[in-house]
């Protein structure tokens, strides 16, 4: 494959991240769904933060023309991918969440949504805290902001860890029988592509010994989060086994 054909390079993303979480499509299903409850079905200002490839920006497109859409990321590939497939019908930023500083780079504030997915996971406790007040303060008076993750109902442990043990040896099944392309392959396969391959170079730069450990609360940490952060109304919109997406209303 080859940037040359971004949107192949966009199914290949896409294929590789529903074969790891089957219900991927529901989760953003759900979010968009709560974009169109606070904009009244009009075209959304959306942030799409840590978007990756651009899959939430992509989809939000699709259900709301005219909708006003920045992509945010730090990774080069998918940075790429997303620039590529989105040919200017949405502003790409450069940005690491790590750094408080992350917001100036936006071209404005004042969004009717931020929404993330499978993607704080990697930031710790304090900094994804700090990180859910910051969001509040780009977001216009009643603006949502959404965050779809790993985050285990802390009343069920015992069965979670069944659920997780079950999608675990349903995704190697996939992997085996090639039916699906893990995350491992996925890479291997950028670092092989002659478009590509500059961009996985930056991408070891910046992330030398891969990202950092995952780190996944029940959603009860997040809602207690979203409180401390000024949200006035928070809750969970959807839940699928592990997963959940949890609300903050500015």
């Amino acid at each position: 494959m080859s940037l040359m054909n971004p949107y192949i390079w966009q199914e290949s993303w896409d294929r590789q991240q529903s074969a790891f979480m089957p219900d991927r499509e529901h989760r953003f299903d759900a979010m968009l769904t709560a974009v169109g409850a606070v904009t009244g079905g009009a075209p959304p200002r959306l942030l799409d933060l840590a978007g990756g490839t651009g899959s939430i920006g992509l989809r939000t497109l699709a259900r709301f023309p005219g909708a006003r859409v920045t992509v945010l990321d730090q990774d080069p590939v998918l940075l790429a991918i997303a620039e590529a497939s989105l040919a200017g019908r949405a502003t790409v930023v450069d940005a690491d969440l790590s750094d408080p500083g992350w917001r100036a780079k936006l071209p404005h504030d004042g969004f009717d949504a931020v929404l993330t997915a499978t993607a704080l996971h990697w930031l710790p406790a304090e900094r994804t805290s700090a990180l859910y007040a910051e969001i509040r303060e780009l977001l216009r008076p009643d603006g949502i902001f959404v965050n779809a993750d790993h985050m285990p109902d802390e009343n069920l442990p015992d069965f979670s860890r069944r659920l997780r043990d079950q999608a675990r040896s349903e995704r190697n099944a996939r992997y085996a029988s090639g039916a699906a392309t893990s995350w491992e392959d996925w890479w291997a396969r950028v670092a092989a592509d002659e478009w590509l391959a500059v961009k996985a170079v930056e991408r070891q730069r910046i992330y030398p010994t891969g990202h950092a450990a995952e780190w996944n609360p029940p959603a009860s940490w997040h809602l207690d989060a979203l409180r401390a952060g000024g949200y006035r109304e928070v809750g969970v919109i959807w839940r699928g086994g592990t997963d959940a997406a949890v609300l903050g209303v500015r």
